[in-house]
């Protein structure tokens, strides 16, 4: 059995659609299913579950593809010892990043990592927090990019950035001409706020609460982009990173103000597996990260009798 095997079962089961798992591959949906029914016929048992609407693993589906994901991690492991023994940064990374880190910290970083090594075949994926924590826990991904980051069981965090959060707002708005705010100048101020379970939510509801500051949580999103669309329309204000906003700032539709906070800054870090071998092109681009970030320091993991982030 061949690891390509291996890789479309396990990026069908990932994208639970066949279209996708053949365009990961370049191959035909009906090569992917005829690799399906071939392991089905080899081992005799129904690996998934063929629905109209529905896509799900059977419990031996399930088994083939943690053996699956081991087969490629063991491959990948195996092409990063040789590449290591040549001392060649060349081979495949792949990242995980959620879409504010991927759409503006990563940009710049990336652009000078390929020009550096041209040999390395970077692919990118844009995910939510937890997903970017599963991705390389799975060995799915060569390294996570994420806020708040947090050490885990078998994973590493490293902090490579502090991004300043900042208030955002219409240029019309009443605190549109304030230099400098405090928390409690948004009490009554209709909020767009990041959906519940992001880190950045999280935090940002613990910093307001500490302030006493009561804001009104008008639309809840899962990404930055929108929330900024959204403060355009509503009039609102929300709280995003600095970086994120730049182009807005710039072009006069919205106006980003200093907030007298000290919590009003964003740690990103970078997430791998605590087991895993640092491959030369892994390496080589956790050494970008923390040069474009300008310092990086090990994440100490939190205390047991306290709870931990997610």
């Amino acid at each position: 059995m061949q690891t390509e095997t291996f890789k479309i079962f396990c990026d069908l089961a990932d994208s639970s659609s066949f279209s996708r798992a053949a365009e990961a591959n370049a191959v035909t949906q009906s090569a992917v299913s005829q690799q399906v029914r071939m392991l089905e016929r080899r081992y005799g048992v129904k690996l998934i579950e063929r629905g109209r609407k529905n896509f799900s693993l059977t419990p031996e589906g399930r088994a083939f593809l943690e053996a699956g994901r081991k087969v490629l991690a063991a491959v990948e492991d195996l092409g990063s010892r040789i590449q290591e023994l040549k001392n060649v940064v060349a081979g495949e990374l792949r990242v995980a990043t959620i879409f504010s880190v991927g759409l503006h910290e990563l940009p710049p970083c990336l652009k000078e990592y390929r020009r550096t090594f041209p040999m390395v075949d970077v692919r990118v994926e844009y995910r939510r927090s937890t997903e970017v924590y599963a991705a390389v826990l799975d060995a799915r991904a060569d390294v996570g990019l994420v806020a708040y980051p947090a050490e885990r069981r078998s994973l590493t965090a490293v902090t490579f950035w502090k991004d300043r959060l900042k208030l955002i707002c219409c240029p019309g708005h009443r605190l549109a001409r304030r230099k400098r705010i405090s928390l409690t100048d948004l009490d009554g101020e209709k909020f767009i706020a990041f959906e519940p379970d992001l880190p950045t939510r999280r935090e940002l509801d613990r910093t307001l609460r500490r302030a006493e500051a009561q804001v009104r949580t008008i639309l809840e999103f899962d990404n930055i982009e929108t929330v900024k669309k959204a403060v355009e329309v509503e009039n609102g204000v929300s709280i995003v990173p600095e970086t994120s906003v730049s182009a807005e700032v710039e072009a006069g539709t919205l106006v980003a103000v200093e907030i007298d906070d000290p919590g009003m800054w964003r740690p990103l870090g970078a997430l791998t597996r605590s087991s895993a071998r640092v491959s030369p092109a892994l390496r080589e681009f956790l050494e970008k990260l923390k040069g474009f970030g300008g310092y990086a320091s090990r994440v100490q993991p939190p205390a047991r009798t306290k709870k931990r982030r997610s």
